[in-house]
């Protein structure tokens, strides 16, 4: 799917959890989405992508929106390094890249996840 505002229109309102875990390949399309999703949020701030800042925090009417890229981290411990928790906590919504160095932390907490395949022209959406 390569609409990205009709992705983002059909899974806002699926959304029953505050974390969305963002899967797939580089150039998949996850900060795209969630540029797209942030739009529909209403939020003003300039989206881009959290790879070297880790961490970026949107303003939406709704509430603060954080979108984490944990690409360049190497353990787990980098993570609550950076306070990871505190901001899980405190957010409308946590949107997170590359969450597979903190999933296991995760456990029992419930979130969803959003897989983008990339199957050549197209996209393949996968929501849970």
């Amino acid at each position: 799917m390569a609409d990205w505002e009709t992705a983002a229109a059909e899974i806002l309102p699926l959304l029953k959890h505050d974390i969305l875990l963002l899967i797939g390949d580089l150039g998949a399309g996850k900060t795209t989405f969630t540029q797209s999703l942030l739009r529909l949020l209403e939020s003003e701030d300039a989206v881009s992508s959290p790879t070297y800042s880790i961490v970026n925090e949107y303003r939406t009417p709704r509430g603060t929106v954080f979108h984490f890229d944990l690409y360049r981290l190497k353990t787990v411990a980098e993570a609550y390094d950076f306070g990871i928790e505190e901001y899980l906590d405190n957010g409308y919504l946590s949107i997170i890249e590359w969450p597979q160095i903190y999933r296991e932390e995760l456990q029992g907490i419930p979130v969803h996840e959003l897989t983008i395949e990339n199957t050549g022209n197209r996209r393949k959406l996968i929501f849970k």
